[in-house]
């Protein structure tokens, strides 16, 4: 397989600032989101810049990756297959980030064919909308098989259910899918290690959704009634007069679903100013100064 330059699939330099590169994925991750673009192949460019930005933003693997890129790629190299880590990222970053010697993650004993089969781990990455109502997925990986003292590896799909309410960092079992026993022996379990995806608006924050709400500085002083996005679909809230920047308009029970219950989702306020001013609007801003007389620096005096 081919070398991934995340940088250039970011459209960011290589000394870029986490805070870039956050910003240049949500523009990407807006544009390609699945929910917010039906065309093919647009979920495949997503799950490549979720991919780029899923390293990029972590310093741990953000430096193993440029070390990868400074010494190791060339025009012609290639990287061997990885047949353990995420199905949803590609196989060059599963041959960095989830590579094993024997081409398979497992945990159990180091004797496969003495003992029970060995346990398989596998990360599946969730979109936060998939998390309200549960999703079936079909996830495909590969399991060790032994003939005598011989490994090989066969490939396996199923299809699982994910449980509405389930989060980031959760496990979940698939009993007897890890690798077959030997002498009778039982099977392996398989395990799913639940990631979510960042979400191109949304920030999490426990078990709330934080939402940027921009509003246009006569929006925030006059209060309107703005259509948002939530992971169920749209709604219209209200926002109150003379909302100030930085505050925080809370929807109840529109966050993360758990278990046991559900967030809430913050959306946050920012006042955004318009990007340039004629000469008519100009002359409006100056009479309002005019009229208002207000200064907020005033703390600065005491």
């Amino acid at each position: 397989m081919d070398f991934k330059d995340y940088y250039q699939i970011l459209d960011v330099t290589e000394n870029a600032e986490l805070k870039e590169i956050k910003k240049a994925y949500r523009k990407l991750a807006l544009k390609f989101h699945p929910d917010m673009n039906p065309d093919p192949g647009a979920e495949e460019k997503f799950k490549e810049v979720a991919e780029a930005y899923e390293v990029l933003k972590d310093g741990d693997k953000r430096a193993e990756y440029d070390e990868i890129k400074r010494y190791g790629s060339t025009s012609n190299q290639r990287f061997g297959n990885s047949n353990s880590g995420s199905p949803d990222f590609s196989d060059f970053f599963n041959s960095i980030f989830n590579g094993n010697t024997d081409g398979y993650q497992h945990s159990g004993q180091h004797e496969p064919d003495l003992f029970k089969g060995q346990d398989l781990d596998l990360e599946v990455p969730l979109f936060l909308e998939e998390t309200v109502d549960g999703i079936t997925k079909t996830i495909e990986f590969h399991v060790p098989v032994f003939d005598g003292r011989r490994p090989k590896q066969i490939k396996k799909s199923l299809k699982v259910k994910i449980p509405e309410g389930t989060n980031d960092g959760e496990r979940i079992r698939v009993k007897g899918q890890g690798a077959p026993g030997s002498d009778n022996k039982l099977n392996g379990d398989l395990y799913l290690h639940i990631r979510l995806i960042p979400h191109p608006l949304f920030d999490v924050q426990g078990i709330d959704l934080l939402l940027t709400l921009p509003l246009a500085p006569w929006e925030a002083a006059l209060g309107k009634k703005i259509e948002i996005p939530t992971l169920d679909g749209k709604i219209n809230l209200s926002v109150p007069a003379n909302s100030a920047s930085g505050q925080k308009l809370r929807i109840n029970g529109k966050g993360l679903k758990t278990k046991t219950g559900r967030g809430d989702l913050l959306a946050i306020v920012k006042i955004d100013i318009p990007p340039g001013t004629t000469s008519e609007t100009k002359k409006l801003w100056e009479k309002f100064a005019e009229l208002e007389q207000y200064n907020p620096r005033t703390d600065w005096s005491n």
